[in-house]
């Protein structure tokens, strides 16, 4: 997912992997509209079709995803633009509600820097995979923002209500080992063996158990 929403559409690999990546790596792939819309859109084709047995969202460049592209939201409030108060239910909340609940795994391979809804997002995932350059920050507080995105409900069943009022109050940027040790990701690997990992990954969890993988993921 590119520039101006753009989709560089990539079919399922022969195994029925499927792999999103955030590619706006100069924004360190922030959410502006266009964006969140071809988001929405590809990970609805991908849920509904049972070709796709394991989905992976990733990012490009330094980051997986900072969130909110905010010179758009200055842009959008400076215009008292309304699309700006509709983007958590038209875009936010089915994104993540569709990650944490297809009925396939679904991997955030964490290149970079989550933060924010980017986060979010890999929370809403059943695995996190992340490079040991990798880290997480819950960044709302500090651009006054709300938690947003299912964080309220995701993160505390991560790391318990205190951490997560911990995080969430006093934002900050977690490293990998730390998130891995908080439970915030399941997995910490070398950056330059990441995708070697997350493809191990998808073919263990979805390739390899094409049954019991959907019924797993719809159970918990």
């Amino acid at each position: 997912i590119g520039r101006d929403g753009e989709r560089r559409t990539r079919e399922p690999d022969e195994r029925g992997v499927a792999t999103v990546t955030f590619n706006r790596p100069d924004a360190m792939n922030a959410l502006d509209t266009p964006t969140k819309t071809a988001l929405l859109a590809i990970l609805q084709e991908l849920a509904a079709d049972p070709g796709v047995r394991c989905v992976v969202l990733t990012g490009s460049g330094r980051a997986f995803c900072v969130g909110q592209d905010l010179r758009e939201h200055i842009t959008l409030l400076g215009a008292r633009d309304e699309s700006l108060w509709r983007t958590v239910p038209e875009h936010y909340n089915p994104i993540v509600e569709l990650l944490a609940t297809m009925n396939k795994p679904v991997i955030a391979a964490l290149n970079g820097v989550a933060a924010g809804a980017g986060a979010a997002f890999a929370f809403a995932a059943d695995l996190r995979i992340a490079a040991d350059t990798a880290g997480v920050n819950l960044a709302f507080a500090a651009i006054a923002l709300s938690c947003d995105s299912g964080s309220s409900w995701s993160l505390p069943r991560l790391v318990g209500v205190a951490r997560a009022k911990e995080l969430l109050l006093m934002p900050r940027t977690v490293d990998a080992q730390e998130a891995l040790q908080l439970g915030l990701v399941t997995q910490v690997v070398p950056a330059a063996e990441l995708a070697a990992a997350v493809a191990a990954l998808a073919l263990l969890t979805g390739v390899a158990r094409p049954i019991a993988a959907p019924l797993a993921v719809v159970a918990v």
